[in-house]
C-alpha cells in the first residue's frame, strides 16, 4: 500500500463517480490524487450512498471512498424548490459532515457550487486551519445563465469566479487561461485538464472505411449555448445532403431539440438523432466513428473551460474534427490527431470534411493512432499525480 499523508476531502454539488462531466472530472482529479498515495473522499451532491463507501480495491481506487451528502436538488423539484436548495443552504451539509469528522482533513478542494460552497467552507477552513483549494473550470458568459447578466446565477458564479477564489490556498485549473488568471493572485496554481484511466479504455477501431462504408462522425453531448452543433449539422448537409457519404450520429439532442437548432425544419437524412444514451453506449459510439466533431465560437468563456468529449474522444482512438478554443492547440495538430477547423463556421466545417472523405483508409488509422498516443501522453490521471503532490507540498498538506 502506497504512503498516507492525511486524508483529502473532495467536495461539490456533483453525482460521483458518473452522470456528468463534472462527475468525471471530480473522479479524474480523485484517482491523481490517489495515485499520489493520498487517501480521498468525495462528499458529492448525491443523497446517497450515506456512509463512505470505497471506490475500489486495490491502488488507487482503495484510496479513495465516497459518500453522498445530498446537496444537490431532488430530480423532479421544482424551480423554487431548486432555488431554495442553492441559494439558501447549499455547502451547509458539507460544513457539517466535516464537523463531524473525528479527523479532520488535511485539505478540502472545491469543484463548483460558486458563491454558497465558498462562503461556508472559506470560514469554517480558516478556523480549523485547513486550506481550502478550487477547482475550477469554467469562466461563465451571463448569456449561457439562467436570468442572465443580473440574474441570481450569474451574479453568484461572478463573486466565486472574481473575488472568492482568489481566498482559497491554492487553485487547480482546467486551462492555461485560467491558470494565468490566478497565478496573478499569488497563490499556488496546477493546471490540470480533463482526466481520465485512458490505459484502461480499449482503443476503438471506427468503421475503417472499408469497402465504401459511409464516413460515421459523431457528436455526444449537451450543446447549450456553447456547442454550435448546427453549424456541424449544416456543413455536414452541404457536403452530402443524401447521407450517402457521411452519417453524423448525434448523441443527447432530442429529435425535437436538433430540429429547433435548424430553424425547425426536418433533420437531414446525413444526421441521425439518437436523443439521450446512457454513457456507456457513448463510449461505443464513440469507438466505433472515425471522427468526433465539435465547433465553439472562441470566447472567455470557451477558452477557458476544456472539452471533456474532446479528451473522452483522443482516449477512444477518435479523432476530431474541430476549430481551436481553449488548450486544444496543445493536443490537435491537423492531419495527425485530426482535422482543424479554419474557424467556427458551417462552410470551415464542410471544408474539413471534404478533407476527411479524401482519407484513404491508412491515413485513417494513422490518425486514430496519433489521438491514442496523444490521449495516453496528455489525458490519463497518472501524468498529474506527480504535478499536484508537488502543489499540495506547496500547501505544505501533510508536512
Amino acid at each position: 500500500m502506497t504512503q498516507r499523508h492525511g486524508w483529502i476531502a473532495y467536495v461539490g454539488p456533483f453525482p460521483f463517480p458518473s452522470g456528468t462531466a463534472g462527475s468525471r472530472r471530480m473522479l479524474g482529479v480523485a484517482l491523481s490524487l490517489a495515485a499520489a498515495g493520498r487517501r480521498v473522499v468525495v462528499g458529492s451532491g448525491d443523497p446517497s450512498p450515506t456512509q463512505p463507501t470505497p471506490l475500489g480495491e486495490g491502488d488507487p481506487a482503495g484510496n479513495i471512498a465516497y459518500v453522498g451528502l445530498g446537496e444537490s436538488p431532488a430530480i423532479g423539484a421544482s424551480v423554487l424548490r431548486k432555488a431554495g436548495r442553492i441559494f439558501w443552504s447549499w455547502g451547509r451539509r458539507t460544513v457539517a459532515w466535516l464537523d463531524a469528522q473525528p479527523v479532520k482533513p488535511a485539505c478540502v478542494v472545491v469543484y463548483g457550487g460558486s458563491a454558497q460552497y465558498l462562503l461556508r467552507l472559506l470560514p469554517w477552513c480558516r478556523r480549523h486551519g485547513v486550506p481550502l483549494v478550487a477547482d475550477v473550470v469554467e469562466w461563465y458568459d451571463p448569456r449561457q445563465m439562467t436570468g442572465g447578466r443580473f440574474g441570481p446565477f450569474n451574479l453568484s458564479a461572478q463573486w466565486a469566479l472574481r473575488r472568492l477564489y482568489p481566498r482559497t490556498d491554492g487553485v487547480i485549473a482546467i486551462s492555461r487561461l485560467l491558470a494565468d488568471h490566478y497565478s496573478e493572485t499569488g497563490r499556488p496554481v496546477v493546471r490540470v485538464p480533463p482526466t481520465l484511466d485512458v490505459h484502461g479504455i480499449e482503443p476503438g477501431a471506427g468503421s475503417g472505411r472499408a469497402d465504401g462504408a459511409k464516413l460515421r462522425l459523431v457528436y455526444a453531448g449537451t450543446p447549450g449555448k456553447k456547442d454550435l452543433l448546427g453549424n456541424v449539422i449544416e456543413g455536414v448537409e452541404a457536403v452530402d445532403p443524401g447521407g450517402t457519404q457521411v452519417e453524423l450520429m448525434v448523441l443527447g439532442p432530442s429529435p425535437d431539440e436538433v430540429r429547433s437548432m435548424l430553424g425547425g425544419r426536418e433533420i437531414p437524412r446525413c444526421v441521425r438523432a439518437m436523443g439521450r444514451v446512457v454513457q456507456a453506449e457513448v463510449a461505443v459510439y464513440l469507438a466505433s466513428a472515425d471522427f468526433s466533431v465539435l465547433l465553439r465560437e472562441p470566447a472567455r468563456f470557451s477558452n477557458a473551460g476544456f472539452p471533456t468529449k474532446f479528451v473522452e474522444s483522443m482516449a477512444h482512438s477518435t479523432p476530431v474534427i474541430a476549430n481551436l478554443t481553449s488548450d486544444m492547440a496543445l493536443f490537435l495538430h491537423h492531419g495527425e490527431e485530426g482535422l482543424v477547423c479554419s474557424d467556427w463556421s458551417a462552410s470551415a466545417f464542410s471544408d474539413a470534411l471534404r478533407e476527411a472523405l479524401a482519407l484513404a483508409p491508412t491515413q485513417l488509422a494513422a490518425m486514430r493512432n496519433a489521438a491514442r498516443r496523444q490521449a495516453e501522453r496528455s489525458f490519463d490521471y497518472r501524468g498529474y499525480s506527480g504535478a499536484l503532490s508537488e502543489f499540495l507540498g506547496r500547501l505544505q498538506v501533510g508536512s
